[in-house]
């Protein structure tokens, strides 16, 4: 069994309502693929990163197990955006579901996708937060630096989160 975490994510309304209720279905539908959810974070609305005049996002962190390797999850993750609408247009556009994985265990993969950890989750607010709410002692596997210590760094920006 692999413990994971995944981002979530989502500024447009899709089948099911609003964002935040998408992330809640797209949370059953993760459990229902065989990701069984260990913790789960608040859920934060943050600005758009870059900013731009698109809707917030409503965003959150999950520590999840799993029997499915990092290439299996990633195909998951897709399925699971594809079903709630997502449609790949525009790099940073507005979008129903985003489901990034963040971490596989210890998984150090910088030359294939699913590239792991992910590349930017230290240099992020949104994913930061949530992500030391529920797992402030996880250690990042290339900088050695946990959660905690990381959103410690992350430098004060235009991004915007609240608690909802």
């Amino acid at each position: 069994m692999h413990r994971i975490l995944i981002g979530l994510g989502g500024n447009l309304p899709s089948w099911v309502g609003a964002p935040r209720i998408t992330l809640e279905a797209a949370l059953a539908a993760l459990e229902e693929a065989g990701v069984r959810v260990v913790a789960r974070s608040s859920w934060y609305t943050s600005a758009p990163v870059p900013a731009s005049d698109q809707p917030w996002f409503v965003n959150g962190v999950v520590s999840a197990e799993t029997d499915l390797g990092p290439e299996a999850l990633l195909g998951v993750l897709h399925g699971v955006e594809a079903a709630f609408g997502r449609v790949r247009e525009e790099k940073n556009g507005a979008r129903t579901l985003d489901l990034d994985l963040l971490a596989h265990g210890n998984t150090v993969e910088s030359a294939k996708s699913p590239l792991l950890p992910h590349p930017r989750l230290h240099e992020r607010a949104f994913v930061m937060v949530p992500l030391a709410e529920i797992a402030p002692e996880w250690r990042h596997p290339v900088l050695n630096r946990t959660a905690a210590e990381i959103l410690a760094a992350i430098p004060a920006g235009p991004e915007v989160l609240q608690r909802i």
